[in-house]
Protein backbone atom coordinates (compact mmCIF):
# COMPACT_ATOMS: atom_id res chain seq x y z
CA UNK A 1 0.00 0.00 0.00
CA UNK A 2 1.54 3.15 -0.89
CA UNK A 3 1.67 5.50 1.73
CA UNK A 4 -0.12 9.21 1.86
CA UNK A 5 1.59 12.42 2.25
CA UNK A 6 2.22 13.54 5.14
CA UNK A 7 3.10 17.50 4.89
CA UNK A 8 0.46 19.82 4.66
CA UNK A 9 -1.38 21.50 2.29
CA UNK A 10 1.28 24.45 0.99
CA UNK A 11 0.49 27.89 2.50
CA UNK A 12 -1.32 25.84 5.64
CA UNK A 13 0.34 26.50 8.68
CA UNK A 14 1.46 23.84 11.82
CA UNK A 15 4.14 24.09 14.32
CA UNK A 16 5.84 21.71 16.36
CA UNK A 17 5.54 21.70 20.10
CA UNK A 18 7.90 24.34 21.02
CA UNK A 19 7.03 27.06 18.21
CA UNK A 20 3.12 26.50 18.89
CA UNK A 21 3.72 27.11 22.89
CA UNK A 22 5.41 30.55 21.70
CA UNK A 23 2.99 31.61 19.76
CA UNK A 24 0.52 30.55 22.33
CA UNK A 25 2.20 32.38 24.91
CA UNK A 26 1.97 35.57 22.51
CA UNK A 27 -1.86 34.92 22.24
CA UNK A 28 -2.80 34.77 25.37
CA UNK A 29 -0.62 37.91 26.69
CA UNK A 30 -2.15 39.93 23.83
CA UNK A 31 -5.65 38.24 25.09
CA UNK A 32 -5.08 39.68 28.20
CA UNK A 33 -4.68 43.31 27.02
CA UNK A 34 -7.83 42.96 25.08
CA UNK A 35 -9.87 41.81 28.07
CA UNK A 36 -8.61 44.29 30.42
CA UNK A 37 -9.55 47.02 28.04
CA UNK A 38 -12.68 45.71 27.97
CA UNK A 39 -13.23 44.21 24.92
CA UNK A 40 -15.81 41.57 24.33
CA UNK A 41 -14.48 38.10 22.77
CA UNK A 42 -16.61 36.93 20.21
CA UNK A 43 -16.38 33.03 18.21
CA UNK A 44 -17.64 33.18 15.28
CA UNK A 45 -18.48 31.00 12.72
CA UNK A 46 -15.72 29.63 10.43
CA UNK A 47 -18.21 29.15 7.73
CA UNK A 48 -20.31 31.57 6.35
CA UNK A 49 -22.85 31.71 3.40
CA UNK A 50 -21.53 32.59 0.03
CA UNK A 51 -23.95 35.34 -0.35
CA UNK A 52 -22.79 37.13 2.95
CA UNK A 53 -19.05 36.59 2.24
CA UNK A 54 -19.68 38.71 -1.00
CA UNK A 55 -21.58 40.43 -2.92
CA UNK A 56 -20.44 39.16 -5.79
CA UNK A 57 -23.44 37.21 -8.05
CA UNK A 58 -20.19 35.33 -10.49
CA UNK A 59 -19.37 32.43 -8.57
CA UNK A 60 -16.16 31.71 -10.05
CA UNK A 61 -14.98 35.65 -9.85
CA UNK A 62 -14.35 34.89 -6.19
CA UNK A 63 -13.92 31.26 -6.52
CA UNK A 64 -9.71 31.95 -7.19
CA UNK A 65 -9.96 34.03 -3.22
CA UNK A 66 -12.15 32.38 -0.96
CA UNK A 67 -12.44 29.01 -0.47
CA UNK A 68 -15.54 27.92 -1.46
CA UNK A 69 -18.57 24.91 -1.31
CA UNK A 70 -21.62 23.52 -1.88
CA UNK A 71 -23.93 21.47 0.35
CA UNK A 72 -26.84 20.61 -1.53
CA UNK A 73 -28.11 23.91 -2.71
CA UNK A 74 -26.42 26.09 -0.13
CA UNK A 75 -23.48 27.88 -1.59
CA UNK A 76 -21.31 28.20 1.56
CA UNK A 77 -17.27 29.40 1.91
CA UNK A 78 -14.27 30.45 4.68
CA UNK A 79 -13.93 33.46 6.54
CA UNK A 80 -11.31 35.12 4.71
CA UNK A 81 -11.27 37.93 7.35
CA UNK A 82 -13.07 39.37 10.56
CA UNK A 83 -15.31 42.25 9.67
CA UNK A 84 -17.94 39.90 7.35
CA UNK A 85 -19.26 37.66 10.21
CA UNK A 86 -19.03 40.80 12.62
CA UNK A 87 -21.48 42.68 10.39
CA UNK A 88 -23.73 39.87 10.48
CA UNK A 89 -23.30 38.91 14.07
CA UNK A 90 -23.63 42.69 15.16
CA UNK A 91 -26.65 43.90 12.72
CA UNK A 92 -28.46 40.35 13.79
CA UNK A 93 -28.45 41.43 17.71
CA UNK A 94 -28.68 45.11 17.74
CA UNK A 95 -31.03 45.21 20.61
CA UNK A 96 -28.80 42.21 22.40
CA UNK A 97 -26.24 44.77 22.33
CA UNK A 98 -24.75 47.92 24.30
CA UNK A 99 -23.25 50.61 22.27
CA UNK A 100 -20.08 51.56 21.67
CA UNK A 101 -20.02 47.81 21.27
CA UNK A 102 -16.17 46.40 21.92
CA UNK A 103 -15.49 43.38 20.09
CA UNK A 104 -12.67 41.53 19.43
CA UNK A 105 -12.00 37.74 17.69
CA UNK A 106 -8.75 35.68 17.53
CA UNK A 107 -9.30 32.85 15.03
CA UNK A 108 -8.17 31.26 12.10
CA UNK A 109 -9.10 32.63 8.67
CA UNK A 110 -8.69 31.06 4.76
CA UNK A 111 -7.61 32.70 1.41
CA UNK A 112 -7.12 30.98 -1.55
CA UNK A 113 -4.07 33.10 -2.37
CA UNK A 114 -0.50 31.89 -3.94
CA UNK A 115 1.37 30.95 -0.64
CA UNK A 116 4.28 32.79 0.16
CA UNK A 117 6.91 33.72 2.87
CA UNK A 118 4.53 35.76 5.84
CA UNK A 119 1.46 35.40 3.50
CA UNK A 120 -0.74 31.83 4.08
CA UNK A 121 -3.60 30.38 2.68
CA UNK A 122 -4.94 29.64 6.48
CA UNK A 123 -3.69 31.67 9.43
CA UNK A 124 -4.67 33.01 12.59
CA UNK A 125 -5.41 36.71 12.80
CA UNK A 126 -6.36 39.15 15.56
CA UNK A 127 -9.38 41.75 15.28
CA UNK A 128 -10.83 44.80 17.69
CA UNK A 129 -13.66 46.52 16.71
CA UNK A 130 -15.81 49.89 18.59
CA UNK A 131 -18.87 50.18 16.70
CA UNK A 132 -21.12 52.71 17.71
CA UNK A 133 -24.99 53.54 16.02
CA UNK A 134 -25.41 56.88 13.47
CA UNK A 135 -22.41 57.87 15.44
CA UNK A 136 -19.09 57.27 16.91
CA UNK A 137 -16.28 59.97 17.64
CA UNK A 138 -12.61 59.56 16.51
CA UNK A 139 -11.55 59.22 19.99
CA UNK A 140 -12.22 55.69 19.69
CA UNK A 141 -9.97 55.57 16.83
CA UNK A 142 -7.27 56.87 18.84
CA UNK A 143 -8.29 54.28 21.57
CA UNK A 144 -8.27 51.04 18.92
CA UNK A 145 -4.79 52.70 18.02
CA UNK A 146 -3.77 52.40 21.53
CA UNK A 147 -4.87 49.24 22.81
CA UNK A 148 -3.28 47.94 19.35
CA UNK A 149 -0.06 49.63 20.94
CA UNK A 150 -0.74 48.10 24.54
CA UNK A 151 -1.59 44.49 22.86
CA UNK A 152 1.94 44.54 20.93
CA UNK A 153 4.02 46.14 23.42
CA UNK A 154 2.83 43.07 26.07
CA UNK A 155 5.28 40.93 22.85
CA UNK A 156 8.05 43.66 22.90
CA UNK A 157 10.53 40.97 24.46
CA UNK A 158 9.97 38.52 20.81
CA UNK A 159 9.23 41.84 18.21
CA UNK A 160 10.54 44.48 19.55
CA UNK A 161 9.15 48.49 19.65
CA UNK A 162 6.48 49.61 17.27
CA UNK A 163 5.12 52.43 15.37
CA UNK A 164 2.35 53.64 14.06
CA UNK A 165 1.56 55.64 10.52
CA UNK A 166 -1.78 57.80 10.45
CA UNK A 167 -3.53 58.29 6.95
CA UNK A 168 -6.72 60.57 5.93
CA UNK A 169 -9.00 59.07 3.16
CA UNK A 170 -10.93 62.45 3.91
CA UNK A 171 -7.76 64.26 3.12
CA UNK A 172 -7.39 62.48 -0.30
CA UNK A 173 -11.11 63.07 -1.18
CA UNK A 174 -11.30 67.08 -0.30
CA UNK A 175 -8.02 67.55 -2.17
CA UNK A 176 -9.36 65.14 -4.94
CA UNK A 177 -12.06 67.53 -5.45
CA UNK A 178 -10.30 70.59 -4.91
CA UNK A 179 -8.66 69.64 -7.71
CA UNK A 180 -11.22 68.45 -9.71
CA UNK A 181 -10.11 65.25 -10.62
CA UNK A 182 -12.50 62.94 -12.71
CA UNK A 183 -14.26 59.70 -11.08
CA UNK A 184 -11.62 57.22 -12.92
CA UNK A 185 -9.03 59.78 -11.98
CA UNK A 186 -9.17 59.48 -8.13
CA UNK A 187 -9.53 55.67 -8.17
CA UNK A 188 -6.02 55.11 -10.37
CA UNK A 189 -3.94 57.75 -7.90
CA UNK A 190 -5.57 56.07 -5.14
CA UNK A 191 -4.01 52.90 -6.34
CA UNK A 192 -1.00 54.55 -7.03
CA UNK A 193 -0.60 56.04 -3.16
CA UNK A 194 -1.41 52.69 -1.50
CA UNK A 195 1.12 50.99 -3.85
CA UNK A 196 3.44 53.86 -3.18
CA UNK A 197 5.85 52.50 -1.03
CA UNK A 198 6.62 49.17 -3.38
CA UNK A 199 7.59 51.17 -6.66
CA UNK A 200 10.90 52.83 -7.67
CA UNK A 201 10.07 57.33 -7.30
CA UNK A 202 10.28 57.50 -11.23
CA UNK A 203 7.53 54.24 -11.38
CA UNK A 204 5.72 56.59 -9.11
CA UNK A 205 5.82 59.92 -10.68
CA UNK A 206 5.50 57.93 -14.18
CA UNK A 207 2.24 56.92 -12.92
CA UNK A 208 0.77 60.30 -11.96
CA UNK A 209 1.77 61.76 -15.01
CA UNK A 210 -0.28 59.37 -17.15
CA UNK A 211 -2.90 59.74 -14.78
CA UNK A 212 -3.55 63.56 -14.71
CA UNK A 213 -1.38 64.68 -17.67
CA UNK A 214 -1.45 67.88 -15.94
CA UNK A 215 1.72 69.07 -14.62
CA UNK A 216 0.05 71.47 -11.77
CA UNK A 217 -1.96 68.73 -10.50
CA UNK A 218 0.42 66.35 -10.76
CA UNK A 219 3.11 68.78 -8.29
CA UNK A 220 0.32 68.90 -5.94
CA UNK A 221 0.08 65.10 -5.72
CA UNK A 222 3.88 65.60 -4.85
CA UNK A 223 4.16 68.11 -2.65
CA UNK A 224 2.13 66.05 -0.11
CA UNK A 225 4.49 63.69 -0.11
CA UNK A 226 7.57 66.16 0.41
CA UNK A 227 5.90 68.73 2.43
CA UNK A 228 2.85 67.57 4.08
CA UNK A 229 -0.26 69.44 3.72
CA UNK A 230 1.55 72.87 4.47
CA UNK A 231 0.38 75.09 2.15
CA UNK A 232 -3.49 73.73 1.68
CA UNK A 233 -5.14 75.52 4.02
CA UNK A 234 -7.83 77.82 3.04
CA UNK A 235 -8.43 75.98 0.26
CA UNK A 236 -11.97 74.20 0.67
CA UNK A 237 -13.79 73.71 3.77
CA UNK A 238 -13.52 69.69 3.12
CA UNK A 239 -9.90 70.25 3.24
CA UNK A 240 -9.30 72.34 6.12
CA UNK A 241 -11.88 70.16 7.90
CA UNK A 242 -9.83 67.36 7.10
CA UNK A 243 -6.70 68.52 7.90
CA UNK A 244 -7.93 69.79 11.39
CA UNK A 245 -8.79 66.58 11.57
CA UNK A 246 -5.35 64.56 11.54
CA UNK A 247 -4.33 67.81 13.88
CA UNK A 248 -6.54 66.87 16.32
CA UNK A 249 -6.29 63.46 15.92
CA UNK A 250 -2.29 63.56 16.65
CA UNK A 251 -3.05 65.33 19.88
CA UNK A 252 -5.31 63.04 21.34
CA UNK A 253 -3.03 60.04 20.51
CA UNK A 254 -0.44 62.01 22.71
CA UNK A 255 -3.02 61.96 25.26
CA UNK A 256 -3.32 58.40 25.33
CA UNK A 257 0.20 57.64 25.98
CA UNK A 258 0.79 56.34 22.14
CA UNK A 259 4.26 56.77 20.63
CA UNK A 260 5.89 56.58 17.76
CA UNK A 261 3.08 58.19 15.63
CA UNK A 262 3.61 59.99 12.71
CA UNK A 263 1.12 61.38 9.87
CA UNK A 264 1.69 59.44 6.45
CA UNK A 265 -0.23 60.17 4.06
CA UNK A 266 0.53 57.48 1.65
CA UNK A 267 -1.55 55.37 4.08
CA UNK A 268 -4.91 54.52 2.52
CA UNK A 269 -5.48 50.95 3.56
CA UNK A 270 -7.40 50.09 -0.16
CA UNK A 271 -10.12 51.21 -1.59
CA UNK A 272 -13.29 49.89 -0.71
CA UNK A 273 -13.17 49.65 3.15
CA UNK A 274 -12.32 52.43 4.91
CA UNK A 275 -13.99 55.84 4.63
CA UNK A 276 -11.77 58.25 7.45
CA UNK A 277 -9.23 58.06 8.92
CA UNK A 278 -6.53 54.99 8.35
CA UNK A 279 -3.39 53.64 10.21
CA UNK A 280 -0.58 51.24 10.10
CA UNK A 281 1.81 49.73 12.45
CA UNK A 282 5.34 48.51 11.70
CA UNK A 283 7.89 46.94 13.38
CA UNK A 284 11.01 48.71 13.89
CA UNK A 285 13.20 45.01 14.14
CA UNK A 286 11.71 43.80 11.35
CA UNK A 287 10.66 46.41 8.33
CA UNK A 288 10.47 43.27 6.55
CA UNK A 289 7.50 41.89 7.80
CA UNK A 290 5.68 45.03 6.44
CA UNK A 291 2.47 45.87 8.26
CA UNK A 292 2.29 44.18 11.46
CA UNK A 293 -1.37 45.81 12.50
CA UNK A 294 -3.95 47.88 10.23
CA UNK A 295 -7.35 49.17 10.15
CA UNK A 296 -9.42 52.19 10.16
CA UNK A 297 -12.86 53.49 10.35
CA UNK A 298 -15.99 52.36 8.25
CA UNK A 299 -18.48 54.71 7.66
CA UNK A 300 -21.61 51.97 7.43
CA UNK A 301 -19.66 48.61 9.03
CA UNK A 302 -23.48 46.57 8.44
CA UNK A 303 -25.36 47.91 6.05
CA UNK A 304 -26.00 44.86 3.29
CA UNK A 305 -27.38 43.42 6.85
CA UNK A 306 -29.51 46.07 8.66
CA UNK A 307 -31.19 49.51 7.66
CA UNK A 308 -29.63 50.64 10.91
CA UNK A 309 -26.72 52.16 10.20
CA UNK A 310 -23.73 50.92 12.41
CA UNK A 311 -20.19 53.01 12.06
CA UNK A 312 -17.39 51.53 13.38
CA UNK A 313 -13.21 51.53 13.60
CA UNK A 314 -11.39 48.00 13.54
CA UNK A 315 -7.86 46.70 13.13
CA UNK A 316 -6.62 43.77 12.56
CA UNK A 317 -3.26 42.64 13.79
CA UNK A 318 -1.83 39.95 11.68
CA UNK A 319 -0.74 37.44 14.33
CA UNK A 320 0.66 34.41 12.10
CA UNK A 321 1.91 37.32 9.93
CA UNK A 322 4.30 38.43 12.31
CA UNK A 323 5.26 35.07 14.97
CA UNK A 324 5.26 32.61 12.53
CA UNK A 325 6.89 34.41 9.66
CA UNK A 326 9.54 34.73 12.45
CA UNK A 327 10.12 31.51 13.88
CA UNK A 328 10.41 30.30 9.62
CA UNK A 329 12.92 33.27 9.36
CA UNK A 330 14.81 31.99 13.21
CA UNK A 331 14.22 35.31 15.02
CA UNK A 332 12.81 33.69 18.02
CA UNK A 333 14.61 31.89 20.79
CA UNK A 334 12.54 28.77 21.29
CA UNK A 335 14.75 27.21 24.13
CA UNK A 336 12.71 28.78 26.52
CA UNK A 337 9.73 26.58 25.48
CA UNK A 338 11.14 23.54 24.84
CA UNK A 339 9.38 22.15 27.51
CA UNK A 340 6.04 22.00 28.71
CA UNK A 341 6.60 19.78 31.82
CA UNK A 342 8.16 20.88 35.49
CA UNK A 343 8.29 17.37 36.75
CA UNK A 344 8.45 13.69 35.77
CA UNK A 345 7.05 11.17 37.83
CA UNK A 346 8.94 7.89 37.11
CA UNK A 347 7.15 4.43 38.60
CA UNK A 348 9.51 1.57 39.16
CA UNK A 349 7.32 -1.08 39.06
CA UNK A 350 3.58 -1.46 38.47
CA UNK A 351 3.40 -2.45 42.58
CA UNK A 352 4.04 0.91 42.96
CA UNK A 353 1.43 2.64 40.64
CA UNK A 354 -0.94 4.14 43.34
CA UNK A 355 1.54 5.97 45.29
CA UNK A 356 2.78 7.54 42.30
CA UNK A 357 -0.55 8.81 40.96
CA UNK A 358 -1.03 10.34 44.28
CA UNK A 359 1.86 12.26 43.81
CA UNK A 360 0.86 13.20 40.17
CA UNK A 361 -2.44 14.47 41.35
CA UNK A 362 -0.96 15.92 44.20
CA UNK A 363 1.58 17.67 42.11
CA UNK A 364 -1.29 19.14 39.60
CA UNK A 365 -3.41 20.25 41.97
CA UNK A 366 -0.86 22.44 42.85
CA UNK A 367 -0.57 23.83 39.64
CA UNK A 368 2.74 22.08 38.46
CA UNK A 369 3.17 20.65 35.09
CA UNK A 370 3.59 17.34 35.28
CA UNK A 371 3.34 13.71 33.73
CA UNK A 372 3.94 9.78 34.62
CA UNK A 373 5.79 7.24 32.68
CA UNK A 374 3.12 5.06 33.00
CA UNK A 375 5.19 2.19 31.39
CA UNK A 376 5.90 0.02 34.87
CA UNK A 377 7.51 -2.46 33.41
CA UNK A 378 10.68 -0.38 31.46
CA UNK A 379 14.05 0.07 33.24
CA UNK A 380 15.25 2.80 35.56
CA UNK A 381 17.30 4.22 32.15
CA UNK A 382 14.95 4.31 29.65
CA UNK A 383 12.41 6.43 31.93
CA UNK A 384 15.21 8.66 33.23
CA UNK A 385 16.58 9.16 29.31
CA UNK A 386 12.47 10.13 28.53
CA UNK A 387 12.59 12.83 31.19
CA UNK A 388 15.67 14.07 29.74
CA UNK A 389 13.52 14.03 26.36
CA UNK A 390 11.33 16.27 27.44
CA UNK A 391 13.72 18.57 29.16
CA UNK A 392 11.60 18.04 32.48
CA UNK A 393 13.50 20.22 34.81
CA UNK A 394 13.01 17.85 38.11
CA UNK A 395 11.92 14.19 38.04
CA UNK A 396 10.65 12.26 40.88
CA UNK A 397 11.45 8.35 41.11
CA UNK A 398 8.81 6.33 42.81
CA UNK A 399 10.39 3.02 44.28
CA UNK A 400 9.41 0.49 46.96
CA UNK A 401 11.20 2.51 49.09
CA UNK A 402 9.57 5.93 48.35
CA UNK A 403 6.02 4.05 48.68
CA UNK A 404 7.12 2.60 52.07
CA UNK A 405 8.25 5.97 53.62
CA UNK A 406 6.40 8.19 52.10
CA UNK A 407 8.57 10.32 50.23
CA UNK A 408 9.36 10.81 46.89
CA UNK A 409 13.15 10.96 45.26
CA UNK A 410 13.74 14.37 43.33
CA UNK A 411 16.34 14.60 41.02
CA UNK A 412 17.23 17.99 39.53
CA UNK A 413 17.91 16.82 35.87
CA UNK A 414 20.17 19.73 34.70
CA UNK A 415 22.57 19.23 38.17
CA UNK A 416 21.81 15.36 38.45
CA UNK A 417 21.52 16.00 42.42
CA UNK A 418 18.89 13.77 43.67
CA UNK A 419 17.32 13.65 47.47
CA UNK A 420 14.98 11.97 49.03
CA UNK A 421 12.24 14.76 50.69
CA UNK A 422 8.68 14.46 51.47
CA UNK A 423 6.24 15.20 48.98
CA UNK A 424 4.70 18.99 50.22
CA UNK A 425 8.85 20.16 50.58
CA UNK A 426 9.35 19.16 47.22
CA UNK A 427 6.35 20.65 45.66
CA UNK A 428 7.36 23.86 47.29
CA UNK A 429 10.92 23.46 45.98
CA UNK A 430 9.72 22.54 42.55
CA UNK A 431 7.01 25.82 42.76
CA UNK A 432 10.05 28.16 43.15
CA UNK A 433 12.04 26.93 40.18
CA UNK A 434 9.38 26.93 38.11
Amino acid sequence: MDLKPTKPLSGFIELLPAAQRFVDECAARMQKVLRECGFSMLDLPAIERAEVLTDKDNWDEIETQIFLFQKGDTKMGLRYDGTVGLSRFVAGHLNDLTFPFRASQFSKRYRGERAQRGRYREFYQMDMDIMGINTLSTNYDAEIISVIQRTLNSVSEFIGDNFVRIGSRPFWDALFNWLEMTADQKKAVFVLIDKKDKMVPEEFVAGIADTLNNPEKEQVIHSVFENGYAGLQNKTADLDAAIAELNSFMQTLNLMGVKNAQIDLSVTRGLAYYTGLVFEFGLTKYPELGTAAGGGRYADLAGKFSKTKIIGVGAAIGFSRIFVALIEAGKIDLSRFESATDVAVLVMGDENLAYAMSVLNALRDAGVASVAYLDTDKKFKNQIEYADKIMAKYSMIIGETEVKDKVVALKDMASGEQQSISLADAIKLVKQVA
